[in-house]
């Protein structure tokens, strides 16, 4: 890869992840008739990431932050790492827990509604905790903990969801 389409990869790579997500949710009314509730909510967690992470990432926002606040004005959390943990591992999570909600098991979606659901309190926590707005607060409030909360519901009343299947969904991480 080139250092130009790096260097835009790592600028913009959060917009295309919003252009990506809005396609995306075009396509609900199509898969609202083929899918269970279950499987569309989980396929959600995916374009809803995309869209929290516009807020979260756009202007370097949360970088900065974490840098300035966490770090202490040192580079605590690079560029790179930032498109690293979001790309491949964020966007890859709830893809791979979609294809295994689907063909292996529903409850296998479990992983994407726990990984939003504690990326939320994460945000939630931070900002009491630091008494101000962090980047990405605002759509963990709206959109991930309503979603991520809806969804856990649905499973917990999908037969043969169970205790266990909650303790997988919530230890898997990238």
């Amino acid at each position: 890869m080139t250092s130009s389409i790096r260097a835009w990869i790592f600028s913009n790579w959060m917009y295309a992840g919003l252009m990506v997500g809005l396609f995306l949710l075009a396509l609900v009314p199509l898969l609202a008739g083929v899918w269970s509730l279950a499987l569309l909510l989980v396929y959600l967690h995916g374009p809803g990431y995309m869209l929290h992470q516009v807020e979260e990432h756009a202007a370097d926002r949360f970088r900065r932050f974490v840098n300035l606040h966490i770090g202490h004005g040192r580079e605590a959390l690079t560029t790179e790492a930032v498109v690293w943990i979001n790309v491949p591992c964020v966007w890859g999570i709830n893809l791979v827990a979609l294809y295994l909600a689907r063909f292996v098991e529903i409850s296998l979606g479990l992983i994407a509604v726990y990984a939003m659901l504690v990326n939320a309190v994460t945000h939630i926590v931070a900002a009491a905790v630091l008494r101000r707005y962090n980047p990405g607060l605002v759509s963990a409030v709206v959109l991930f903990l309503p979603l991520s909360l809806l969804t856990l519901w649905v499973l917990a009343q999908t037969p043969g969801v169970g205790a266990l299947d909650h303790v997988i969904g919530a230890a898997v991480r990238c």
